[in-house]
């Protein structure tokens, strides 16, 4: 993809957004970023960003220091802190304070992507789930996020052209894979059922998905895409594939050891992401759990 002569400013710069950033930089876009965290900032800036501002997205401190009207803005904050309240400054004051420092510019921005979650469903028992199934009785902390994608739906078009919700299945990827890290450390009992499916978004496959939309034709935009591999697994299979390619004895799950996720339960259901693969033509690189652990034991 090329982006070159494009502005890019990413809000939230971690996990997802430092993987994005190197993507569109080597794409040929000037990429800004936002981040709360100095140390960050530091790896940010010797990556070769343009701009890496520190502040706090929910304050108005930084909007000199970035300027409005860029081609495309991401936002893929996570929560500054557990919690309801972690979950409000982070999703929905900084959702808000995003799209005020947008409306302050001669133009709108271009396309503004936001990373939300699948926590945003209340969905169990199996369901298939796709974008038009209710999200009403979500978690606590889902009806936060839920509230964050209401306040980029509903911004006025003096803030973006056009806006993408993609709503992340779990994520992992290099330096992130918490099961994987639990069975090398020897863990024989793990917390919650195993019953439940996992679905599993690998870090590149999310940073692809962005891109797609970045750049997709003029005709699309105002859409929401679940955004999950083809291939929604029980957390027993994953637990006994991984444990097998460790050499050691499959984990048993242990239900009355709750597992939590987003401030809930483990929820039993698939997602589907089918609707971006469709539109936009989106395909996962690792199309399940299997491919997206291979490289990283590749890389380990």
């Amino acid at each position: 993809m090329n982006l070159a002569g494009k502005r890019l400013v990413i809000f939230g710069c971690g996990y997802v957004g430092s993987a994005l950033a190197r993507t569109a930089l080597a794409a040929g876009a000037q990429v800004e970023a936002l981040t709360r965290n100095a140390e960050k900032a530091v790896a940010l800036r010797a990556e070769g960003l343009t701009s890496v501002v520190v502040a706090e997205l929910a304050s108005a401190d930084w909007y000199r220091q970035i300027a409005p009207g860029a081609d495309y803005v991401v936002n893929c904050v996570s929560a500054s802190a557990p919690g309801i309240e972690g979950y409000r400054q982070s999703y929905v004051a900084g959702q808000e304070s995003i799209v005020a420092w947008a409306q302050t510019g001669r133009v709108p921005v271009g396309t503004f992507i936001y990373t939300s979650s699948t926590s945003v469903y209340p969905q169990g028992n199996g369901a298939v789930v796709d974008e038009t199934a209710v999200t009403v009785g979500a978690s606590p902390t889902g009806a936060i996020i839920r509230e964050s994608e209401i306040i980029l739906e509903r911004a006025s078009a003096l803030a973006c052209r056009r806006w993408f919700i993609l709503r992340l299945a779990g994520i992992y990827g290099p330096s992130r894979h918490h099961l994987l890290d639990q069975l090398r450390a020897g863990a024989t009992v793990l917390s919650g059922s195993g019953v439940p499916y996992s679905n599993l978004i690998h870090r590149d496959d999310i940073v692809s998905a962005i891109m797609a939309g970045l750049t997709a034709p003029a005709a699309f935009g105002n859409e929401i895409f679940n955004v999950t591999d083809d291939h929604s697994a029980r957390r027993a299979e994953v637990g006994s594939w991984l444990a097998t390619q460790l050499g050691v004895a499959a984990p048993v799950f242990d239900s009355t050891l709750k597992a939590l996720r987003g401030g809930g339960l483990t929820l039993d259901r698939q997602i589907s992401s089918q609707k971006i693969q469709q539109m936009l033509g989106w395909e996962p690189q690792f199309p399940d759990y299997r491919a997206g652990y291979r490289a990283i034991f590749e890389q380990s």
